[in-house]
């Protein structure tokens, strides 16, 4: 390999971490513990440790499929070069630092997705439709789907005829029987989930261990939430909420890390002295850091300024969030994490009135949504159009 070649590959290395600092500091790291935060569970710069690491396991143990998918599903026909990568990365990083420095958060997904299709459109490839259509619907279902079920849980936590003793567990068992079902890279060799798995140690068939070893996780977790809040209520909503947002941390590591090093991952196909894990596992730690250094910021912006948020309020935005995201990690497809943590948060604030969700800000973040993925493309086709596809 010339010399310019590996320099290349040195500066879209590079690049990719820089990306991967800006979510961490974004999205994957403020976006989790927002919630919590805003219900006074947890202090800013504790949130923003926990988040950095639980972000980093995400991405090392989740992160295969996104990573993929950006990396060679957006674009058919052709591979980005190095300069193509290293355009990609630094109109994503440049958008997001925008965002960071105003407030806003700027949607990671929407400004790495359009950079790629522009570039990659700009390179003679052709266009993955079919791929789009799993992401614009995702896009769209998000608020929609998220929402409603905010809405949802919201209006039914505080109901007298609906002791929270009954209706947290309830949650508490749906989440259980969910993460059981995760699919985990180093759990391949044993199906993939902790619940096939566990499946395996049962005397019953694979098609009864594994429904079996899901409702043992769902009646487990349904007992000992209930347990905790028949003691203390108000510690025992807290921890539960803590809780998911471990999980939301978690899945936003496996989500967006596939923003920042997927670009790179089709660059060092057939170099076996690079793996993809190793790919995976330079992505999660620079947002590890970028959680750490970058991200206390945004958690004060979304926990503050888009409605003041209760325990019962937090536990309502973040379940529909964890749901949402694992299915995108499943699907390989890139999902923006503020869209999710803000649809929560808005559909939760209508739950008691809508009062205190701001409209200005709202309007303004989805506004800068939009405009983050057409700049983007734009930038990412002009740029390509004038340096790489020369």
């Amino acid at each position: 390999m010339e010399p310019a070649t590996i320099a290349l590959f040195g500066v879209a290395t590079v690049s990719s971490l820089g990306m991967a600092w800006v979510i961490g500091a974004g999205s994957s790291g403020a976006t989790p513990f927002a919630p919590a935060v805003g219900a006074n569970a947890i202090s800013t710069l504790r949130a923003a440790l926990v988040v950095g690491v639980l972000g980093f396991l995400g991405a090392v143990t989740q992160g295969g499929n996104v990573s993929e998918a950006v990396g060679s599903g957006l674009i058919k026909g052709v591979s980005l070069p190095p300069t193509g990568v290293i355009a990609v990365l630094l109109i994503g990083a440049g958008l997001m630092a925008i965002g960071i420095k105003t407030g806003y958060p700027i949607a990671t997904a929407f400004t790495v997705t359009g950079a790629v299709i522009g570039v990659g459109l700009a390179m003679g490839g052709d266009p993955a439709w079919a791929k789009y259509g799993e992401i614009g619907a995702l896009w769209v279902l998000t608020p929609i789907g998220g929402g409603a079920v905010a809405f949802g849980i919201a209006r039914t936590l505080p109901r007298p005829d609906v002791p929270e003793d009954v209706s947290v567990p309830i949650l508490a068992a749906l989440v259980g029987a969910v993460v059981v079902n995760l699919e985990f890279a180093f759990l391949g060799s044993v199906g993939g989930t902790i619940a096939t798995a566990g499946g395996r140690v049962m005397p019953a068939g694979r098609s009864l261990s594994v429904p079996l070893v899901t409702a043992l996780a769902a009646v487990a977790s349904a007992l000992v939430v209930r347990w905790d809040i028949a003691r203390d209520l108000t510690g025992g909503l807290r921890r539960f909420l803590l809780a998911l947002g471990s999980l939301v941390a978690f899945s936003a590591g496996a989500s967006q890390v596939g923003l920042a090093v997927g670009p790179l991952v089709p660059l060092f196909e057939g170099q076996s002295m690079v793996p993809t894990f190793a790919i995976l596992l330079g992505g999660g730690f620079g947002m590890l850091v970028g959680s750490w250094t970058g991200a206390p910021r945004m958690i004060t912006a979304l926990s503050q300024e888009y409605a003041s948020l209760g325990p019962r309020r937090s536990i309502a935005t973040l379940v529909p969030s964890f749901l949402i995201a694992q299915i995108a990690v499943l699907l390989g497809v890139p999902v923006s994490f503020n869209e999710i943590i803000v649809s929560g948060i808005v559909g939760s604030g209508l739950a008691v009135g809508g009062a205190d969700v701001s409209g200005r800000k709202l309007g303004v973040t989805v506004l800068a949504w939009i405009g983050s993925l057409a700049v983007a493309l734009g930038l990412g086709y002009g740029v390509a159009t004038l340096f790489v596809a020369r």
